[in-house]
């Protein structure tokens, strides 16, 4: 049975507990943790009065102090937006010849524009820029529709292969699936694509197959990527003659390339992003290819 006693050495009453000898005093808690609890209690009621805390079905309470996150950032922006007018003016009224001429301006849109490209950009062309698979490289200053910051612009508004009344239109035929060209026809244009840049296959026994699939290519491809397989930036389509692919330029691919085409896409930006931003970015981009190697 519990029994409460005096503990002989400190004076207090013990709560009549015992465990192998060892009695439990009845210490009350200490006078400074009580005043804390009471005042952050205290403090916690006046702050749900202060700022906004309760919601009101569709609403909420607004505080006393009429303060918060939302409109703390709302200020921020605006005033970011005040400190950035400056120079965002010029860059959505100044020609790109005179924004380039400008070496303190530029340092600003490399600064800028490379936080815009990890933002909206990198997911598909990577954080510096270099693409992935089926990606274009933005480095290496071989474009489909041009390279110049006006038509970098352009295509950002409008986009490729999108809902865009102006958007660019791209799109390589599915030639062997939709029966344009027979098993063989595919695999001769594409051993004559892959002989332009890998010239070392042109040997004799391949030389049959090779002078077939060009003129398979005349007939069926020149149209838009020229006689000499050198593209056409009017209608986005690439260079068949150097080292850069997109989705890559071993035969098998090729081939499969030729067999179920190929089609793009590139979103529009003119809806999500200001035109200082967008022509920041066409910039930036620009001076991506300009400045390698």
């Amino acid at each position: 049975m519990e029994v409460s006693e005096r503990d002989p050495a400190t004076g207090r009453e013990t709560t009549g507990h015992e465990w192998n000898g060892i009695k439990e005093l009845d210490t009350p808690v200490p006078r400074g943790v009580l005043m804390f609890l009471i005042v952050t209690h205290i403090w916690a009621l006046a702050w749900w009065f202060l700022v906004p805390a309760w919601p009101l079905g569709t609403t909420y309470t607004k505080g006393l102090l009429g303060v918060d996150q939302q409109t703390t950032v709302e200020a921020r922006v605006i005033e970011g937006q005040r400190e950035r007018a400056a120079w965002t003016a010029r860059l959505e009224s100044e020609p790109y010849d005179a924004i380039m001429a400008d070496e303190a301006l530029m340092q600003t849109v490399r600064h800028t524009g490379q936080q815009l490209f990890g933002d909206n950009c990198a997911a598909c062309h990577g954080r510096d820029g270099k693409g992935g698979a089926n990606y274009p490289d933005l480095t290496d200053d071989d474009w489909l529709w041009g390279g110049g910051p006006q038509l970098i612009e352009q295509t950002m508004r409008v986009g490729i292969n999108t809902a865009h009344p102006e958007s660019r239109i791209g799109q390589m035929p599915a030639f062997g699936r939709d029966d344009m060209l027979d098993r063989n026809q595919v695999r001769d244009v594409a051993a004559y694509v892959y002989s332009l840049t890998n010239p070392d296959t042109s040997t004799p026994q391949n030389l049959g197959r090779i002078n077939a699939g060009k003129e398979v290519f005349v007939t069926k491809c020149a149209a838009c990527h020229g006689e000499n397989a050198q593209g056409n930036r009017e209608v986005g389509a690439p260079n068949l003659t150097d080292a850069y692919w997109i989705y890559g330029g071993s035969m098998d691919t090729i081939i499969a390339s030729v067999h179920g085409g190929r089609q793009g896409h590139m979103p529009t930006w003119d809806e999500r992003l200001t035109t200082a931003e967008i022509r920041t970015l066409a910039l930036f981009v620009h001076d991506l290819g300009t400045r390698q190697p």
